[in-house]
């Protein structure tokens, strides 16, 4: 059996058995190269090599970063969507959306987004009478906002397997992120008016000017991120540590919502975050050789060939592929798997692999809300103590909506291609 082969099926199997992903994949590597008889001493020297990137530190930084939010800035967030747009009908719902894109501009991780923002307005939107199931579907699906919108540790994976800017992939995804944030949005305005949900009465413009004015240092925050990215102040890695410096100083000197003695648990959690990830991605190296010298892109190329030659079939069929893994698979994990398979294809089709990248990503994104995997969606479904069944049915006119803009992102290349194509 090809080498390449029995990575990617050791990988399914191992994890369909419930054995983490990361060791699935180093046991599928190891089988793999004792079955294609090559030295075992290319494990450790990939593992090595795959996570010795400087590009990789901002993974760390970001998710410590969204730790630190989760206790203290996120609430002020919400506080400024709420001030904003309180007096509208449902617009609980539309907060839920705003706060997750601010979220994620932070922390670029959908679990966490889920977590901080629905253990928030969950809880909240319940006690104004909205369904169960619809808000722990809105926070579901919101979350994935968060490794949609820039930074996102999704591409940053990718960036590191493809070698393609980190910015310009960020950059990429800043207009297929605000289409998704446009598109619930709109969805949430229009159940709110449909069911005549709850409205708060509109607040006086001194009343929102305080809460703007408490809550400044929360929204400066995406603000000094994305803009020192964008702006050319800092690169992403380092955007991550200014992330968490700042972060740090908000919640424990000027909110003062986190004490010293929640640092070490703070810490713990996002090192064990940044440990699974960076052995997935060091791990995805010695996998990747595997899989190249065995000769599977090759097969896969001439196996999509066969099927046609027109670049729009090519895209559709693989983001079926994707939304079919992205059910199956952690996203990252996925990423890592496909990647160094599909970019001979990329070649032979002239697809841009910025563009792929974010589609892909976008993707498998989707996976987080979609069963049976779904993480997003059951963590917002256990805090809102609902029915799983009417919690998907809820979710299922977003999903299309999410699945509407991944068609228009995948055969409008520009809404990708045309931010980065600004910088050098």
């Amino acid at each position: 059996m090809n080498a390449g082969l029995i990575v990617i099926l050791s990988l399914l199997g191992l994890s369909f058995l419930g054995i983490p992903i990361y060791l699935a994949l180093g046991i599928g590597t190891l089988v793999a190269l004792n079955v294609a008889d090559m030295p075992l001493i290319v494990l450790p020297q990939k593992l090595f090599a795959g996570m010795n990137s400087s590009s990789l530190l901002a993974i760390p930084f970001f998710m410590l970063a969204g730790n630190i939010m989760s206790r203290s800035i996120t609430g002020k967030l919400i506080d400024v969507s709420n001030a904003l747009i309180g007096w509208i009908k449902g617009s609980l719902a539309v907060v839920t959306v705003l706060a997750s894109a601010l979220f994620g501009a932070i922390s670029g991780s959908g679990v966490a987004t889920a977590s901080a923002v629905g253990g928030t307005t969950i809880p909240a939107m319940k006690e104004e009478g909205y369904p169960p199931h619809f808000a722990a579907a809105i926070t579901g699906i919101a979350s994935i906002l968060g490794p949609i919108i820039p930074p996102s540790i999704t591409l940053i994976v990718y960036a590191s397997i493809t070698d393609l800017s980190v910015s310009k992939l960020f950059m990429g995804s800043v207009i297929p992120g605000v289409l998704m944030a446009g598109g619930l949005i709109l969805y949430a305005l229009f159940y709110g008016k449909k069911h005549d949900l709850p409205a708060h009465e509109k607040k006086k413009p001194k009343e929102i000017a305080l809460t703007f004015k408490d809550g400044i240092w929360a929204l400066l925050m995406p603000v000094i991120i994305l803009g020192g990215i964008f702006g050319g102040i800092f690169t992403p890695t380092e955007s991550a540590a200014v992330a968490v410096v700042y972060a740090l100083a908000v919640s424990l000197f000027i909110y003062k919502d986190m004490k010293f003695k929640d640092m070490f648990t703070v810490f713990v959690e996002g090192a064990i975050g940044t440990a699974t990830i960076l052995m997935l991605v060091g791990l995805s190296k010695a996998s990747s050789y595997v899989v190249t010298t065995s000769g599977l892109p090759q097969q896969v190329l001439e196996v999509f060939s066969s099927i046609t030659s027109s670049k729009l079939v090519i895209l559709l069929l693989l983001n079926v592929l994707f939304f079919v893994i992205g059910m199956l698979m952690e996203a990252n994990a996925a990423i890592i798997m496909m990647t160094p398979i599909l970019l001979p294809l990329l070649s032979a089709f002239g697809i841009d692999p910025l563009q792929f990248g974010i589609i892909m990503s976008f993707n498998l994104c989707i996976g987080l809300v979609t069963p049976p995997v779904g993480i997003c969606l059951l963590m917002t479904n256990q805090i809102a103590r609902a029915s799983f069944v009417k919690t998907l049915r809820s979710m299922l006119p977003m999903l299309l909506i999410s699945i509407i803009v991944l068609m228009v992102v995948t055969f409008i290349p520009e809404i990708t291609l045309w931010l980065p194509s600004l910088i050098q």
